[in-house]
């Protein structure tokens, strides 16, 4: 039954009525193909269809057959996994550097331009190694959650550990700190711009952790599933079918989908947001400044070879 079912969603008459469902879900008017950023800057992508990065002007560049990707610091390299592959690469796709590990997840890349690291987990274990590709070692065993390194030179790291703890530790001068409660269900660790606030999400909540006072206060929003600082500090998040800006007290809905949202960047100058609309095989593109403008873009699946993950949103360099 679930071969026929599958086979008539890629018969022709399957493919029309899957078209006709996203139609319906999708925003109206959306372009039929990303003709451009409505904002300056790069977009990195990841997924089925391998590592992509979408300049301002719409021209794409496959960069390998990779599964999940980050920017280096200042954009000026990509980190990208594959099953049991880590590579550094340019923009373009030049490769730098390349290490072998099995079940490599969360590659993500941190610390100033001319002194990085470079932080992935293998399995179950958290690894940090230079941002050359050399030293390679072993930190933590931890939770299926990216780890986060804090904006700015020194080479801080936050993570979930295996326990659920939240912990920031300094792997230049190897000091911990412990954050306070435990957190089986996070989903997500997310530095401020100034590195002075955390933020985690969890399946019950969203967290905001006062890193230097080791502070904690918890806001009872469920079903969070992207978090995004602007690089004004403003926070928005992916909560189910929304997307919430928490200028104060309380969430605001800058946006309602009619499905699912997934992923979410702001746009270097803070002035447009980008989730995805699976359902609708869409990107949305969202004014977050002096406006509501809503811009929606089509086929994406068609365009990277598989629906796309959002990385990130870099300036141009």
């Amino acid at each position: 039954a679930c071969a026929a079912v599958a086979a008539a969603a890629f018969s022709p008459p399957g493919r029309a009525v899957v078209d006709a469902v996203r139609k319906t879900i999708g925003i109206e008017h959306a372009q039929p193909a990303l003709f451009r950023l409505p904002s300056p800057g790069r977009v990195l992508v990841s997924g089925a269809g391998g590592t992509w990065v979408v300049a301002a002007d719409g021209s794409t560049r496959r960069l390998g057959d990779f599964r999940d990707a980050s920017w280096s610091p200042h954009a000026l390299y990509v980190l990208a996994a594959s099953r049991d592959e880590l590579a550094a690469l340019t923009p373009t796709g030049t490769v730098r550097w390349t290490l072998a590990r099995t079940d490599i997840r969360f590659p993500r890349w941190g610390g100033s331009r001319a002194d990085t690291r470079v932080a992935y987990l293998t399995g179950g274990e958290l690894h940090v190694v230079a941002g050359d590709g050399t030293g390679d070692e072993p930190l933590a065993a931890a939770a299926p959650v990216a780890p986060a390194w804090r904006p700015g030179d020194a080479h801080v790291l936050a993570y979930v550990d295996a326990h659920g703890r939240v912990l920031v530790v300094d792997t230049d001068r190897h000091t911990t700190v412990q954050l306070p409660g435990r957190y089986g269900d996070a989903r997500s660790l997310t530095w401020s711009p100034d590195g002075r606030t955390l933020v985690l999400a969890s399946a019950r909540m969203l967290v905001r952790f006062g890193v230097p006072t080791a502070s904690a206060h918890a806001l009872a929003l469920s079903g969070v599933r992207a978090v995004a600082f602007s690089r004004a500090g403003r926070l928005a998040v992916v909560r189910g079918r929304s997307v919430l800006v928490l200028d104060g007290a309380k969430p605001r809905t800058l946006f309602a989908a009619p499905a699912a949202l997934t992923g979410l960047a702001w746009s270097p100058d803070g002035r447009w947001l980008l989730t995805g609309l699976p359902a609708a095989d869409q990107w949305i593109f969202l004014q977050a400044h002096g406006g509501r403008r809503v811009l929606a873009v089509s086929h994406l699946s068609t365009q990277f070879g598989g629906a796309p993950q959002l990385d990130g949103w870099a300036p141009s360099t």
